[in-house]
């Protein structure tokens, strides 16, 4: 059937013809769009509960991510067997970039308790952003007004005294069972799904002290409700000047958690670049350290090969501790 077409509808149709050649001769061409990253908002996985150190510092960098990527990180608590649950939810998703997770410590410690799978070697690393050592920490109205005090409570007890974590397997439980056994005494290790419970209930009085981040009790002792009785770093940590090092104690322990991002390791090397080059400039962002500092959150910002040799070393270090301890499930 002919349809008489009007000198517009013609140039309708060559439009439409036109871009029907595209299509089929090109069809690269139809997908440019879509196939510029990130195209939709990003998934940043935190593997632990909010209001923890780990929730707390994914934020600011989310924040500080704003400027520096076309789309946001949209942070998702996966809290839950030590990190185990949101970093096997990033390894099972597809690898195209639009789930990033927050990995720490326990990415180097799991592995050697039995408990997972995974190891450091399944993730493609984009970069370390944090660091911290532990802090242990008791209310302010505690018999104790030092480490040495809380020790030495800690061998007369009767009942072992109770230390609080971010669950079985974590690097504040490690760091406890650490001082446990350099200190000689006995603790009764109770798990939680992140810091940020552990520390309610010392709040509430349900146990003698945590063993977290200073960054994750700051605001308790700055409101005069805890008291950190030591560090386990080899310096006074920066916010807590007045609270010793354990080796100033004469116990030589160090040991802390690390916080960064990591993808599935089959990732497009496109989009990790997009990653790479948005992290190392946000991270680089004043905001992002001056936010970081006031939480007192250590800043630690080490590129992708730099954490990769430094979680190799704790692998060796987290594998001697476990095996000591003898802590394998």
């Amino acid at each position: 059937m002919y349809i008489p077409t009007s000198p517009l509808n013609r140039r309708h149709l060559l439009r439409a013809t036109g871009a029907g050649l595209a299509v089929t001769l090109f069809p690269q061409l139809a997908t440019a769009q879509t196939d510029v990253y990130p195209a939709r908002p990003i998934e940043l996985i935190v593997p632990s509960s909010a209001g923890g150190g780990t929730d707390v510092m994914a934020r600011a960098f989310s924040e500080a991510m704003r400027k520096h990527l076309a789309q946001p990180l949209l942070v998702i608590n996966r809290p839950g067997a030590s990190g185990a649950i949101g970093m096997q939810e990033v390894l099972n998703a597809k690898a195209d970039g639009y789930k990033v997770c927050v990995v720490f410590a326990e990415l180097a410690i799991l592995p050697h308790l039995g408990q997972v799978k995974f190891t450091a070697d399944d993730f493609t690393l984009i970069a370390r952003l944090n660091a911290d050592p532990s802090a242990m920490t008791v209310k302010v109205d505690a018999p104790w007004k030092t480490i040495e005090e809380f020790l030495a409570a800690g061998k007369k007890a009767p009942v072992p005294l109770q230390v609080g974590n971010a669950g079985v397997g974590s690097i504040w439980h490690l760091a406890a069972a650490a001082l446990e056994e350099r200190a000689q005494v006995k603790f009764n290790h109770i798990p939680f799904q992140g810091a940020a419970p552990a520390i309610q209930a010392l709040l509430g009085g349900h146990i003698d002290a945590v063993s977290v981040s200073p960054g994750e009790v700051s605001a308790h002792v700055a409101g005069g409700k805890f008291r950190t009785l030591a560090v386990m770093a080899d310096q006074r940590f920066r916010g807590f000047d007045a609270v010793p090092t354990l080796k100033e104690r004469g116990i030589d322990l160090s040991i802390g958690t690390w916080r960064g991002l990591a993808l599935p390791k089959a990732t497009p090397a496109n989009v990790v670049s997009v990653l790479t080059a948005a992290t190392k400039a946000a991270a680089a962002d004043p905001q992002f350290v001056e936010t970081l500092g006031r939480l007192n959150l250590g800043f630690s910002f080490a590129d992708a090969d730099t954490f990769r040799a430094a979680i190799q070393r704790d692998n060796a270090f987290f594998k001697q501790l476990i095996t000591k301890l003898d802590l394998k499930t």
